[in-house]
């Protein structure tokens, strides 16, 4: 199958070898990876904080530099969200509507793509630690993504996937609420981090890498023993 391969900004920005990880994952599913260098954003960042405008702009960047032909990976559900769902506020009987209608139809998360598209798990990946994964609020409640990220990492050799308290309950990252509301998504951040501590767990897993950095840095500050990772990058561990 030929794909277009979205990394989001957190990625690219902050963590590219997560987005090479993206691709050999994909690879090994038997996949033919397109990135297009050019590409940079889905526009999510700025339809949050209000700025639709500027997020039609970027929007169309997208819609201009994606295949009307593959379907397309992205490396954050939220991204996924964005583009699943929140485009038919932009595009909706604008010049773009059909195009932005066919990219719905055949966008999808990295864990979802694998489990339910290529119907592939297992991935040879080996990774000893007991962690948890990080269920994303716009991945949870949008996309429906639970059960396939999952699936995923049960079959990672060596690892032991634990369950935690109030799972559904968002880390406090939010975009720019942890901006404007710095004192509550911190206290979110470490209500979450307590739950995980107290499953016994020393990483943490997720498909969303803006809410992990969230949590990151509350861990760094902290000197908590976590650690986390990319679904991408554990997948591709051990090869």
């Amino acid at each position: 199958m030929k794909v277009d391969l979205f990394i989001p900004c957190f990625i690219d920005q902050f963590n590219p070898q997560t987005g090479f990880n993206l691709v050999k994952v994909l690879e090994k599913a038997g996949c033919k990876v397109h990135y297009n260098q050019e590409q940079t954003c889905c526009g999510q960042p700025a339809f949050h904080a209000g700025h639709w405008e500027d997020a039609r702009e970027v929007g169309e960047k997208l819609l201009n530099e994606i295949s009307s032909d593959k379907t397309m990976v992205c490396g954050a559900s939220s991204c996924t969200a964005m583009i699943r769902n929140s485009y038919d506020l932009l595009f909706q009987n604008s010049s773009y509507h059909n195009k932005y209608r066919q990219l719905q139809k055949r966008t999808f998360e990295l864990s979802e793509f694998l489990v339910e598209v290529v119907k592939i798990e297992e991935f040879g990946a080996k990774l000893e630690t007991k962690a948890i994964f990080l269920d994303s609020c716009q991945g949870l409640n949008q996309c429906k993504i639970m059960n396939q990220p999952r699936t995923l990492l049960n079959k990672v050799e060596g690892l032991t996937l634990l369950e935690i308290e109030e799972a559904n309950v968002c880390c406090g990252f939010g975009g720019v609420f942890a901006v404007h509301f710095e004192k509550l998504s911190v206290s979110m951040a470490d209500q979450k981090l307590d739950h995980i501590l107290a499953s016994g767990a020393d990483t943490i897993i997720g498909n969303d890498y803006s809410c992990l950095m969230h949590l990151d840095g509350v861990i760094k500050k902290k000197g908590l023993p976590l650690k986390i990772m990319h679904l991408a990058d554990v997948l591709a561990s051990g090869w």
